[in-house]
Formats: structure tokens, sequence, C-alpha cells
């Protein structure tokens, strides 16, 4: 498989945030987002083994992995990678949502991205995943404006799924996080304001 990066950082996102984790950012995404801030990861990278990325990971010496990209379900190696790293560790996977979501492990976290109008990908969205999510998993909309903000809204009152968090996050640089959590409370939405804290604190 092709592994773009294996680095400890602090969880910036989810319900998860400022828990550090160990991350393994995998090579290869089949969207272009308008906001993307990994281009990096398209291509830069380097081939592993499973085993290979399971020892430097027990090196680590820390309990909580997050598996992201680009886009991990690309690689097929990922599934083995993910049963594997449950045995030890816990474990959350961050997906664009394009692709299904159906074989990963059940005891796995996912945060799971609804690609907005304004991502320029939302046609791209696999919306059979919404029946697979557990209630332990999270959905993730990132806005760009006041009608990505309306856009995700109808999304959820017009959608059925079991997670729990709905993440609403304003795209870093493009959308103010106070304006999206003016627009949160003045439609008391029962979502949570999703910042990207590691940017915030510089920490990769």
């Amino acid at each position: 498989m092709k592994i773009c990066e294996i680095f400890p950082s602090i969880q910036g996102e989810s319900s998860m945030v400022g828990i550090p984790m160990l991350f393994i950012r995998f090579t290869g995404c089949n969207l272009r987002c308008s906001y993307c801030d990994t281009k990096y990861a398209y291509e830069k990278g380097y081939e592993a083994s499973v085993e290979e990325v399971l020892e430097g990971v027990r090196k680590s010496n820390l309990k909580y992995i997050a598996i992201t990209g680009g886009e991990p379900l690309l690689q097929k190696e990922v599934y083995w990678l993910m049963e594997c790293l449950l045995k030890d560790f816990n474990l959350l996977l961050e997906t664009n949502g394009s692709l299904s979501i159906e074989r990963v492990p059940q005891r796995v976290k996912i945060v799971l991205d609804i690609k907005t109008p304004g991502s320029g990908m939302s046609h791209k969205n696999f919306l059979e995943n919404l029946r697979f999510l557990k209630a332990k998993d999270e959905v993730k909309f990132v806005i760009t404006d006041r009608d990505d903000y309306e856009w995700a809204k109808n999304f959820i009152k017009t959608h059925t799924f079991k997670a729990k968090e709905i993440l609403f996050s304003p795209a870093f640089y493009v959308l103010s996080p106070k304006k999206l959590a003016e627009w949160i409370i003045q439609d008391k939405l029962p979502v949570r304001l999703n910042l990207q804290i590691h940017k915030y604190i510089s920490v990769k």
C-alpha cells in the first residue's frame, strides 16, 4: 500500500478533538475539493507493507490511531490494516464519503464527509453510506458559505442515519468560524461546530 506519512499529533476535529493520536495518512484521492489542504497526499508517499506500518505504530506508544488521506478506502490493504490495528488500538477512520463504508470493521469509529456544493464534489456523495453508519460514527459537512450552510441544514432534515454527532466545519480561511457559529445558534441546529484546532495551534 502507498502511505503518504505517519505522524503523531493532536486530533483537531470531531468529538475526539484534543486527543493525542498517531495519524496514518494514505496517498491518493479520487476527489478534488476546492478547499483541499492536503494536496500533497494526491501523489506523495512510499510503499509499505501492513507489517511495516504496524511495527512503526507500536513504537508510538499512542493508543488512538487515525486513518486518513487522501482517501484511505481507495487501497484494499486498508481493511486488513484496520483489522490488525483493532487488536491493540482505538481506531478512527476519516473518509471523503464517495466510496462504500460497508466493509469497514464495526469497531472502527467513522467520520464520514458529506460534500457540500461549495466543495465542487457534492455529486460524488455515495448516499448509500448513510445506512451503514453506526450510532458512534460522525457525519461532517465542510461549509464554505451561506448556500452550503442551507444545503447542509436541509440535508440533515431530509435524511435519516444512526450517527449521533453531526459536525459543521467552516472551510479554513474561506468562512469565518464566528459567522458559522452565529448561523447555528440562530437556527438552534443540533450540530457540533467543528474547528480544525491543529491548524490554530500549529501542530501538524
